[in-house]
């Protein structure tokens, strides 16, 4: 079969953590016979660099003629530094969401035998911990209007607006989750305060009857807050609006020892997004020794979500255990020696 695989490389390490990623979905296009055609567009402050707009038009085309994009990492310290910016490599991502519809981040978080010492949390807690978050992407608080500042620039404001149809989509899509998996979906809100959350748990009440195998529980958020760190192994699917889900996602990803383990999905109504959670960390550009697990786990969520390659998928989950299990791997996990970003991806690529 082929395939067409659009690369956005992004910033910081973008570019080096992708290109491991291509040398396993090269590997597997051998393996298995299958073609995969990649085309490279920029994004991020890259994009800004040479156009002026995070997320242009081309890009925009490269992503939609594609089955499946490949995401590295946005943001560049001389637009964090500098809180004037009107144009900022983040906002080539909120873009991306927007324009391709991507309506639902879904973040898997388990453990690593290998790696459970580096967790924060005690052995006891952390062992087998194993839940996914389906998180809203494109309402509440970070898409709401009117947003912005006051004319004395003393007061500030931003809007939460969810409409019924957006909640009923992502919470199906939540339903669906748990019912492959555990079969038990944890809603989260805060409906004791926020309109918004009253909508959402009304919304889920009157959905759950066609669900009928599936157990539902609501959690106010700050008690999800306590509850990741306290028992993450009472978690199944876990699903929320944009803002709660960009928190509680990242607080979940520090219990498995490390954020260069895990990846992530963004799908919706057009091409479906894959990339690694952690951020562009500047700092190890160019150095060849960024971890490139994360990246290339969502490559293998990127065949099996986005292009239905199910065993294919599975035998990049086998080679990156293999790695963690003989220590093939970059400096920020090893326990002995370690290896360079591409030396990690050369491995991965043989081994298959």
């Amino acid at each position: 079969m082929e395939y067409k695989i659009a690369l956005l490389p992004g910033d910081g390490i973008g570019p080096e953590i992708v290109d491991q990623a291509v040398k396993v979905l090269r590997a597997i296009g051998k393996k298995f016979n299958h073609t995969f055609e990649f085309t490279e567009a920029a994004t991020g402050a890259a994009a800004i660099d040479r156009t002026g707009d995070p997320f242009p038009p081309e890009t925009l085309k490269v992503c939609m003629e594609s089955d499946a994009v490949l995401f590295g990492a946005i943001g560049d310290p001389k637009y964090d530094n500098d809180p004037k910016a009107r144009v900022r490599p983040e906002q080539g991502l909120l873009a991306m969401r927007k324009q391709l519809g991507l309506y639902a981040n879904i973040r898997p978080v388990n453990t690593f035998e290998s790696l459970i010492h580096k967790s924060p949390l005690r052995r006891d807690l952390v062992q087998g911990a194993d839940f996914v978050v389906v998180r809203e992407l494109t309402g509440g608080i970070y898409f709401g209007e009117p947003r912005g500042r006051s004319e004395d620039q003393n007061t500030a404001y931003d809007t939460s607006i969810y409409t019924r149809k957006e909640v009923e989509r992502i919470v199906k899509l939540g339903f669906e989750y748990a019912g492959k998996r555990r079969k038990k979906l944890t809603v989260v809100d805060k409906a004791n305060v926020l309109a918004t959350s009253r909508l959402w748990r009304e919304t889920v009440q009157e959905m759950s009857p066609g669900f009928p195998d599936i157990e539902v529980d609501f959690m106010f958020v700050d008690n999800a807050a306590m509850q990741i760190i306290q028992w993450p192994g009472k978690f199944d699917v876990m699903v929320t609006e944009n803002m709660f889900g960009d928190i509680l996602s990242d607080e979940a990803s520090v219990i498995t020892g490390s954020l260069g383990l895990l990846p992530s999905a963004s799908v919706g109504l057009h091409t479906s997004v894959f990339e690694p959670i952690h951020g562009s960390y500047p700092q190890a550009a160019g150095r060849d020794i960024a971890n490139p697990l994360a990246t290339v786990l969502s490559a293998a969520m990127l065949l099996e979500i986005g292009l239905n390659l199910v065993p294919e998928a599975e035998a990049v989950r086998e080679v990156v255990n293999l790695s963690l299990s003989e220590g093939v791997v970059t400096e920020d996990i090893t326990e002995g020696k370690s290896y360079k970003t591409s030396e990690v991806g050369d491995w991965l690529a043989a081994r298959l």
